[in-house]
């Protein structure tokens, strides 16, 4: 299951990375979110990889980052695991004049190895495209707010 999509934030390119890589932000747009751990590497050179916690109700949900690609302010792709599921994220940031950027991105989810994900996909297919879109207007909101 993939998707894509865009949004322009009326910021320079170079806020839009900057507040984009930041993991202190992260709370700022992506609800549940705790904490970003380095586990290896250089934070946010490619091949570094992180534990990001989030937190919805009583659940707790851990995800492993591995940077494929940070080529900031210009783009920056990464892949991400969990038990259940495994998905790609690719995010292009483009200059439209010195002061809005494009952000174009794409998620892709590559595996899906529990039943309760694999229904929800299929009953559901948007709930993944909405939940993505989501963070990208909280992000979008939060850069445009600093």
């Amino acid at each position: 299951m993939k998707f894509q999509g865009s949004i322009v934030i009326h910021k320079s390119r170079e806020i839009v990375a900057a507040c984009f890589i930041n993991p202190d932000h992260n709370k700022e747009y992506q609800d549940g979110f705790v904490k970003k751990e380095l586990i290896n590497g250089i934070a946010t050179q490619a091949e570094a990889i992180s534990k990001l916690y989030y937190k919805y109700g009583k659940r707790d949900l851990v995800l492993t980052e591995t940077i494929l690609k940070n080529d900031l302010p210009r783009s920056f792709e990464a892949f991400y695991h969990h038990k259940h599921m495994d998905n790609t994220m690719k995010c292009t940031f483009v200059e439209i004049d010195p002061e809005s950027t494009e952000y174009i991105y794409e998620f892709e989810y590559t595996r899906m190895s529990w039943i309760l994900p694999k229904l929800m996909a299929i009953l559901f297919p948007g709930m993944y495209r909405k939940q993505g879109e989501k963070w990208i207007k909280q992000f979008k909101e939060f850069v445009e707010n600093q």
